[in-house]
């Protein structure tokens, strides 16, 4: 119930910032960006938003995700008991996640961990090195816009490591950014794969899932 939506303001809804009564005198609050997250984290999981509304009645809001059987049973559950555990294949290889938006960090590290990895995760980038250096994981998955140095240059500070065994990790980028420019010159400071935001996950998995077996020996191209 509330004061519902008119069929042109609906059109606005998702647009960042975007306040339908944006007069001084409006009399409800907000930011704007509520709704916009909430799709946006719809779209990460490949689902969507839908709206239904009527001015003077109210709202409906309707948030549609895609059920998807194979993740659903490798999550540990305490009410399917016969639900499988996590598949080994995945759990001795580390991946530290890097970005400084805490809700898309939160968001691909339980995805990751729920697909069976060992999940390391760093909101700056003073913390990502130190635990680059502690952990040495596997993969490295990195915005370029994080606070303290341009994610390029972070892609190069690694590439030129007098330590092969943190020159050599893998690095994908997963950014906000989708300007050719910007991905030509990721992938020339050594990014192995370079993904614009908001992406398909299980997708996403299935790459870092090749890359390992590249990596370990286990496929050969």
């Amino acid at each position: 119930t509330g004061i519902g939506i008119t069929e042109e303001d609906q059109k606005r809804l998702f647009q960042p910032f975007t306040q339908l009564d944006s007069s001084l005198a409006r009399q409800q609050s907000g930011t704007g960006l509520g709704l916009t997250l909430v799709q946006r984290m719809a779209d990460l999981h490949g689902g969507s938003v839908v709206v239904e509304s009527e001015p003077g009645k109210g709202s409906r809001f309707s948030v549609i995700l895609p059920w998807n059987e194979g993740l659903y049973r490798r999550l540990p559950s305490t009410t399917v008991t016969n639900a499988p555990a996590i598949p080994p294949k995945s759990m001795h290889c580390k991946i530290l996640v890097m970005d400084d938006n805490h809700a898309v960090l939160s968001l691909y590290v339980d995805y990751l961990k729920s697909a069976g990895y060992q999940v390391y995760s760093a909101s700056n980038i003073s913390h990502g090195i130190e635990l680059l250096h502690k952990e040495l994981p596997d993969l490295i998955v990195m915005d370029i816009q994080m606070h303290g140095m341009f994610g390029v240059d972070l892609i190069r500070r690694i590439r030129s490591s007098e330590e092969p065994k943190v020159s050599g990790i893998p690095i994908v980028v997963l950014t906000a950014l989708s300007t050719t420019r910007d991905r030509e010159e990721c992938l020339a400071a050594g990014a192995n794969l370079y993904f614009y935001k908001p992406i398909n996950l299980q997708k996403f998995v299935k790459d870092i899932e090749l890359i390992y077996k590249v990596r370990s020996g286990k496929e050969t191209s």
